[in-house]
C-alpha cells in the first residue's frame, strides 16, 4: 500500500489561516492521531465525497475537511472546532469502554 500524500491550494490556506488561524500544514497532524474520528461530511459532499478527520494536535483537537482522490488527501479546511471535539471525544469515550 502507497503512503498517502497530501496537496491543499495554497489560496484556500492562507483564508484558512486568516479565518482560522491553522495552517493546512499543521492540518496534516491530526491524520497522525491513532485515536482520530473519521466522519462523511454529507453537507458538502456534492461532485465528490468529502470527509472529516478530527483528531490531536498539539494540546487541542482539530477536524480537517478533506477529500480523498487515489492516495492523495486533499485538505479543503481546518480548524478547532467545539462540535468536532465533541465527536472525538465521544467516539474514544466508547473506544475506550470496549476496547480497555
Amino acid at each position: 500500500m502507497k503512503k498517502a500524500r497530501f496537496e491543499w491550494d495554497e489560496d484556500k490556506d492562507r483564508e484558512n489561516q486568516a479565518k482560522h488561524n491553522v495552517s493546512f500544514s499543521l492540518a496534516q497532524r491530526a491524520f497522525l492521531d491513532p485515536c482520530r474520528v473519521i466522519v462523511e461530511d454529507l453537507t458538502h459532499s456534492g461532485e465528490e465525497d468529502r470527509f472529516y478527520c478530527i483528531g490531536r494536535v498539539n494540546d487541542g483537537i482539530m477536524t480537517v475537511r478533506f477529500t480523498s482522490r487515489g492516495n492523495v488527501i486533499r485538505i479543503l479546511g481546518a480548524g478547532y472546532w467545539r462540535k468536532g471535539r465533541k465527536i472525538y471525544e465521544e467516539q474514544n469515550k466508547i473506544h475506550r469502554r470496549t476496547n480497555g
